[in-house]
């Protein structure tokens, strides 16, 4: 079983900066899991946002975030992140953690095996 803890979530207006934390934890080698963020408000598909590798050298960005988002990882850490700049009102959602083990999955599907409970962004105009 692998958890998913996220944090750093909040309001910011827009042109503004929030980083985002995920903390992955469980009785596996969990620095072997791919991570992303994806993010769903109400009413909403979930929508997929960025992924990074177990190694931390692939990273995949949604075209909304390119350029704007950083995601990266600490696998001494055990923590992803993702770092958003230049945030717009329509980045207003709740963003979530996820993480998979060796399925070779499409990043951008929901198909993730472990999911987190999610943080609130809030971007003001």
């Amino acid at each position: 079983q692998v958890q998913l803890v996220e944090s750093g979530g909040g309001l910011v207006q827009a042109g503004g900066s929030l980083r985002l934390s995920c903390a992955i934890s469980g009785r596996t080698a969990v620095s072997y899991y791919d991570m992303g963020w994806f993010r769903r408000g109400p009413g909403k598909e979930r929508e997929f946002v960025a992924a990074v590798k177990w190694s931390g050298v692939d990273t995949y960005y949604s075209d909304s975030v390119k350029g704007r988002f950083t995601i990266s990882r600490d696998n001494v850490k055990n923590t992803m992140y993702l770092q958003m700049n230049s945030l717009k009102p329509e980045d207003t959602d709740v963003y979530y953690c996820a993480a998979d083990f060796g399925r070779n999955i499409d990043f951008v599907t929901p198909y993730w095996g472990y999911w987190g409970q999610g943080t609130q962004v809030t971007v003001s105009s």
